[in-house]
């Protein structure tokens, strides 16, 4: 059984699992259902293919999850190339942290429901996120404008607000402000 790996030598093995990937990320957003008939139709291949990608429900939403994590940790060295590290840690939250957790409410559910039998979400993607937020605070420490007691997991903590936002309303600006007070908390 696979559990959404992708052979490194067939370019359109990947170019199937990515499109098929993206099709249930925007399944799950728009309705928090997986309908693998629905997602091989979205993604341009035979259901048998989002099958042997993805052999159970679970399967594929936990593969969406990690690759939703992983586009979240994946932009932090990017934003700290293109801004100074505060404004960096500002976008990340509002521009991408918030906009995650806004706009993935269905794969949330869904992620609840396909986990509940194992316990927990992959502790690796919660690790990553805390690596994301170490990155984003050293490249801060270093440029003076942060405290260097901070932990990332104290940040975390004070990002987990970003949950309680109404996706429904003006979360942009509450997201805006959270990280504001966050920042406050953290700067020098």
């Amino acid at each position: 059984m696979t559990t959404g790996s992708v052979s490194p030598r067939r370019a359109d093995t990947r170019r199937n699992h990515e499109r098929i990937l993206v099709a249930a990320a925007a399944s799950l957003a728009e309705t928090g259902e997986v309908s693998f008939n629905a997602i091989a139709k979205q993604a341009e291949v035979g259901v048998g293919t989002v099958y042997r990608h993805f052999p159970t429900p679970e399967a594929l939403i936990l593969a969406v999850y990690r690759r939703e994590v992983r586009q979240i940790v994946e932009i932090v060295p990017v934003l700290l190339k293109k801004h100074a590290p505060e404004e960096a840690f500002r976008v990340w939250v509002t521009d991408h942290l918030a906009h995650y957790m806004m706009t993935k409410k269905g794969l949330a559910d869904a992620l609840r429901r396909a986990t509940a039998s194992r316990g927990e979400l992959p502790a690796n993607a919660y690790e990553a996120l805390v690596g994301a937020i170490s990155t984003l605070l050293e490249a801060n420490v270093e440029a003076g404008t942060v405290r260097p007691d901070l932990g990332p997991l104290v940040v975390l903590r004070g990002l987990a607000g970003l949950l309680l936002l109404d996706p429904d309303g003006d979360w942009r600006s509450e997201a805006a402000s959270l990280a504001d007070l966050i920042w406050h908390g953290m700067a020098r």
